[in-house]
Formats: structure tokens, sequence, C-alpha cells
């Protein structure tokens, strides 16, 4: 998702890339459509004007999902003060742990053993701080199939060989920075997060309160703060015999453009002068150097370009669901 296009064209893309909900397709094509309800949203800062945003304050207010078009326009037109002040009080801010499946072979690229600190910038609730506490299942289109631990997994599909692990990652310190921090111990926060789970994604609500549990046993230290002016110090405090991995997902598209420069600059340096190894998770156009390296997509795929030391390893789905290693 782009925060940053024009109303009609931004809920267009996200009509194309919700294919996975198709509540929201149908609600993001209503309001491509919808000239009235686009000038509402037009009032509202840029990068609050995202479907998901838009979509989430409905619903917390009460709109059915799924649900018609209908309903959703009806409530933003009548109720458009309140849609409003939860849009401007609220933000985007998913933690999706099933990406964990996607990101772990990269994490195992960069380190491979030993111990490991985890940095997550935008990190929400920071439910993704904790790979070596879930259970994964990678399958190939071959029908071979690699396990990690005996729990209930998180499944991913492959293609490629990525560096899957056989142990899980041994980690010493985990971290994160986040504008808005949200406490896994906050029922209104965690409430909010279940809330921006897609309406028919009934999977991804359990595995949400699943992760919420587990890091509520042990909650991660989450700074406030502005992630490239806050990024440094903070990797000063990783343990002197771990290898420091700064991540990021679906993070980097909610900074204006001139930021996203600023912070693939920072990670760069951070990077050539050995601090920390950097793996990104974001959509194609958002850090164009690191998509730049990857091979071409299909026509038409909608897929996150996942990037290690500034270099593209992968495709990953947008929620975890497969992944195309060529690294």
């Amino acid at each position: 998702m782009e925060p940053y296009l024009e109303v009609r064209e931004s809920y267009a893309a996200f009509a194309r890339e919700a294919v996975d909900s198709p509540c929201f397709v149908d609600w993001s094509l209503g309001v491509r459509d919808d000239p009235e309800v686009q000038a509402l949203i037009a009032t509202l800062p840029a990068v609050k004007q995202q479907p998901n945003l838009v979509f989430a304050a409905a619903r917390w207010l009460g709109v059915t999902a799924p649900g018609p078009y209908e309903g959703l326009r009806e409530l933003l037109l009548a109720r458009w003060d309140e849609v409003r002040s939860v849009v401007l009080d609220r933000s985007t801010q998913t933690n999706e742990v099933r990406r964990l499946a996607t990101l772990l072979p990269a994490f195992t690229a960069a380190v491979g053993s030993g111990p490991v600190a985890l940095l997550e910038v935008g990190a929400s609730a920071g439910l993704n701080l904790f790979p070596d506490r879930w259970s994964f299942r990678w399958s190939h289109s071959d029908g071979s199939v690699v396990a990690l631990g005996d729990g209930d997994p998180l499944d991913c599909d492959i293609e490629g060989t990525p560096p899957l692990p056989d142990t899980h990652p041994k980690i010493s310190w985990r971290g994160g920075i986040d504008l808005n921090p949200l406490d896994v111990t906050d029922p209104d926060a965690m409430a909010w997060l279940e809330n921006l789970v897609w309406p028919e994604q009934d999977a991804r609500r359990e595995r949400l309160r699943t992760a919420i549990a587990i890091a509520a046993e042990d909650p991660p230290d989450l700074r406030a703060g502005d992630l490239i002016e806050t990024l440094s110090a903070m990797l000063e405090e990783v343990p002197e015999d771990s290898t420091a991995i700064v991540f990021h997902s679906a993070v980097i598209a909610y900074l204006p453009p001139q930021r996203r420069t600023d912070f693939h600059a920072l990670m760069s340096e951070l990077v050539a002068a050995g601090r920390c190894h950097w793996v990104s998770n974001e959509g194609p156009g958002v850090l164009p150097e690191i998509t730049r390296t990857a091979p071409a997509r299909g026509e038409g795929e909608v897929r996150f370009v996942l990037g290690l030391d500034g270099r593209a390893v992968g495709f990953a789905h947008g929620h975890g669901a497969s992944l195309t290693w060529f690294g």
C-alpha cells in the first residue's frame, strides 16, 4: 500500500492488493467510484487517508463487516466527524506475526547461529519480536515440508531455496521503536489491533490473540520516538556478544518520500559500519534502491520485496503466506 497516492488512485490500488478480503475489495471499489466519499477522505492528512485506517475507523464505530458498501457509505456520510476523530487518534499498526515465516529465513541468512539482538522499527505492540516462541512449517511446491517447533505452526508456501533454520534463533535482546508504541497489556489498544484485521480473516484474528498472549508474558522493550532519530542510540544497547538485526515490515511506506530516502541512507551507513544487519519487507515502490536489485515480477503481481542489507532476496506475501527466495 502507498499511503501518499491521490484518494481515488489509492483506493483503486487497495482493491488490487486486498484480494484476501472480498469486503475490502468491494469497499475500495465503492470509494473509487464515489466522488462524495472521496471528497470527505481528501480532507484528512495525506498519511491518514489510507483505506485500511478509514475502514478500521468505520468498523470501530459499528459498521457491519463483511457487509455491503452502502453500509460503509451511510456511516461515513452520517458520522464523518466521529470517523475523522478516530482516524486522527489512531494509526494502522497491524502486527501480522505470520510475516515471521518470511522474515526468519532472512534472519538466518544474516546471522546463521549465535546470539541475536532484534530491533524492530515501527514495532507497534512488538508482537514480531518473538520468533523463538513460534513454530513454523514451510511447504515447497514439490510437496516437501520443513518444520520447526512442535506447536501450531505459522504456515508459509516456499519457492526457491531459502536458508530455513533447523533451530530457533537465540535471542539475547529484543526492542522496538514506534511513534506510538502499543502496550500489550492495554485492552483498548489490543482491541484496536484486532479491529485492524481484515473482516473475513478469522485465522489472522486467532493468531493475533495468541501473539498478544505470548508478548504479554514478557512485554517487549518498546520506545516512543522517530525511527530515524532513535535508531542509532538504541543500537548502542545491543549486547557485545550479539549480532544486531534491524528489521521492519510494511512500515516505511508511512514515511514521506524524503524520509524514506533518509532512512535508506541511515541503514546503509549502519550496515557498512558493521553495526547491524538490515532486513526490510516493504512494497516494491517503497525502497526503490532495494527493489532495483530484484528480478522482474510477474505482470500485476502484488508482493512485498524482502531485502537483506540493502539487496533484494525474495518476494513475500504481505501477510506471510508465501515466499519466493532468489537471494
